[in-house]
């Protein structure tokens, strides 16, 4: 049984894969924020793990000017909304001694699952800390049409109260989508294990399979439900957008006919 990181931008379904593996005995953290509307089922996230990824981030993320930001930087995100941050690739995100002790404690809970959209990001402030743990380390990204993804962010902004003070329009939810994703593609990728996982291979079964062969491990195979897939991929994307998921949908050998279709520009 390996450990792992789960991966991707947030609603692309890194929660129904943290799920999947929720009862096959990792410890994934303490304290694991419940379920709520936009994920009934859980999101399998611990706050510990999210402070010390936004800790992370915070050194990178431009802050809101004190008096002019509630209004003329809506579109920065603050302490807890840095799951919606757009780092520009090769941004350097510095891991402080303070930070180390924190991470420490937490590897050593073998195996382990840890899930947040932000090790996108904070994956090379980790990696030391990773590669000093028993077991191997699998990196699993998660990922589903950018239109779809974009269009759940902008209704989880306009549901949740911890986010409305976040202004942010289709485009910029898509940029947040590439940004990730280039992270990972780019950047992270070349070294470890990695295993991508299309949202619909998850449904479908496949990404289940792959699931229990990279991680050596059971999975639920009841907890996937398709009728939590309430955003739709019928926007069009642009073409830089596209060349992204296209890249990811190679990577986990996933054919998407939206794509072929023409639903980019």
């Amino acid at each position: 049984m390996k450990n792992c990181l789960i991966m991707g931008s947030g609603r692309s379904g890194t929660s129904m894969v943290a799920g999947i593996l929720a009862q096959a005995g990792y410890f994934m953290g303490d304290r694991l924020y419940s379920g709520r509307d936009a994920n009934p089922k859980g999101f399998f996230e611990d706050p510990e793990i999210n402070g010390i990824n936004e800790d992370l981030l915070a050194s990178v993320v431009p802050v809101r000017p004190p008096l002019l930001g509630r209004w003329y930087f809506r579109d920065r995100p603050i302490r807890l909304q840095r799951w919606l941050a757009r780092v520009p690739t090769g941004t350097p995100i510095p891991c402080t001694p303070e930070i180390t002790q924190r991470i420490t404690p937490l590897v050593q809970h073998e195996p382990f699952c840890f899930k947040d959209p932000r090790f996108s990001y904070t994956l090379p402030a980790w990696r030391p800390y990773l590669r000093s743990t028993d077991r191997d380390t699998v990196y699993v990204c998660v990922f589903r049409h950018p239109a779809a993804t974009a269009q759940s962010i902008i209704k989880e902004c306009a549901d949740a109260p911890y986010l409305h003070s976040l202004s942010i329009t289709f485009t910029q939810a898509l940029e947040v989508w590439g940004l990730m994703y280039r992270h990972i593609i780019d950047l992270h990728r070349h070294e470890g294990d990695w295993l991508f996982l299309h949202y619909d291979q998850v449904l479908s079964g496949i990404g289940l399979d792959k699931l229990e062969s990279h991680l050596a491990t059971s999975v639920d195979r009841t907890f996937p439900d398709a009728s939590l897939r309430r955003s739709r991929a019928d926007r069009v994307i642009p073409d830089d957008t596209r060349k992204v998921y296209e890249k990811l949908c190679d990577l986990a050998e996933f054919s998407d006919a939206k794509v072929s279709k023409g639903l980019s520009r």
